[in-house]
């Protein structure tokens, strides 16, 4: 089945600070390119916060959002293996999720921005799925804001750290972010990575007049179809892609669709290095539909079926691996073609929602391949 056309609406703008000139030549280009997309699709741009109103009959499914808002780069910083980012946006709503519930997290009259966090493996450029980020804000070493970012999902940032934040004021702020050690399984060259906690350290130049410089995109012509905008592009930053179906490793046993999720599924002959268990390894990719974005922090297991007698039957284990990438998966012990493989999704991603994924993800139902 083909994958619908996405909206070409990044509206990447950059610190127009001290950094100005710098991040200018580096990716000035891509934010014009993008704004010049839009507008060819009839897009209008303005500065103007106000979110449209939410869609009355939004689809259980991924769509296009009301509208799409620029992004600044604040600055870039190295945290052990780490690489990571700073970047704000207007304040905006979204959605945290506990078990099966959604609850809509509106903007504050006191809210500044919208500051966020990416962080990758300077190595890689993998984007390890870490859970544990706290954030601190200081102005002349008083702390005026902390608090732990959520986990979010994003159609144009990807999975990032972000929530709105109320700031005291214009000027210079020095913005600490503490990572914790990676308690997702790693494999073969990630087995040792990741283990201990990292800083990260940023100063951070608020304006409101250079926030109001930021784009913000109207999609009406599109809003509330089954589709996505394209992701960010900025040369400097990595957003957390899976590989596409032809570059994952192991044998094919299919795809399935679930809550609008897609779950790739892959036979490997032997389990990858710090796996426990022998036999065939049963790695499950799953992903957003349109811009393959991993859906993390889900439960997942599944059953392996032959002649009526169940051959495996247990969880799937979320690892992160230099070839696969972040996936679910288990060593079967044994794997043949026609073995009937059932997998059983138990919480959804327990990771906050950007508009346009919010009413996805939600509702998955069991999955049912042939080997």
């Amino acid at each position: 089945m083909g994958v619908p056309e996405s909206v070409n609406a990044t509206g990447v703008n950059l610190h127009p600070m001290n950094r100005r000139r710098f991040l200018q030549t580096s990716v000035g280009i891509a934010t014009v390119a993008s704004a010049g997309c839009l507008s060819s699709l009839g897009f209008e741009t303005t500065t103007a916060r106000a979110a449209p109103p939410l869609l009355e009959d939004r689809p259980d499914a991924v769509y296009v959002p009301t509208h799409v808002e620029g992004m600044a780069m604040a600055g870039m910083a190295d945290a052990g293996p780490y690489r990571c980012a700073l970047t704000y946006s207007y304040p905006h709503r979204f959605w945290l999720v506990t078990g099966r519930e959604t609850q809509l997290v509106e903007i504050d009259g006191e809210d500044s921005l919208h500051l966020m966090v990416s962080c990758w493996d300077a190595e890689t450029g993998v984007v390890p799925p870490n859970g544990s980020v706290s954030m601190t804000i200081d102005r002349n070493g008083e702390t005026v804001v902390e608090k732990p970012p959520w986990p979010m999902l994003s159609q144009n940032m990807g999975v990032h750290f972000g929530d709105n934040v109320a700031l005291p004021g214009e000027g210079a702020f020095d913005v600490s972010v503490e990572l914790g050690p990676l308690q997702t399984r790693r494999t073969g060259a990630f087995a040792d990575r990741f283990e201990a906690s990292a800083s990260a350290e940023f100063t951070l130049e608020f304006d409101r007049a250079d926030l109001e410089e930021l784009s913000y995109m109207r999609l009406d012509d599109r809003a509330g179809e089954r589709g996505a905008v394209d992701p960010m592009q900025m040369e400097m930053m990595q957003i957390a892609q899976l590989p596409t179906a032809a570059d994952l490793p192991g044998r094919a046993i299919g795809e399935a669709t679930s809550g609008d999720g897609r779950f790739l599924v892959r036979a490997l002959e032997m389990p990858p290095e710090g796996v426990d268990g022998e036999g065939p390894y049963l790695a499950v990719s799953a992903r957003t539909p349109y811009n393959r974005y991993p859906l993390p922090f889900m439960s997942l297991s599944a059953t392996v079926e032959r002649g009526g007698k169940t051959g495996f039957d247990g969880a799937l284990t979320p690892t992160l691996d230099p070839d696969l990438d972040y996936h679910y998966g288990a060593a079967v012990g044994r794997l043949e073609s026609g073995d009937v493989i059932t997998l059983d999704p138990g919480a959804p991603p327990q990771v906050a929602r950007h508009e346009g994924y919010e009413t996805a993800f939600l509702e998955l139902s069991e999955m049912t391949l042939t080997a």
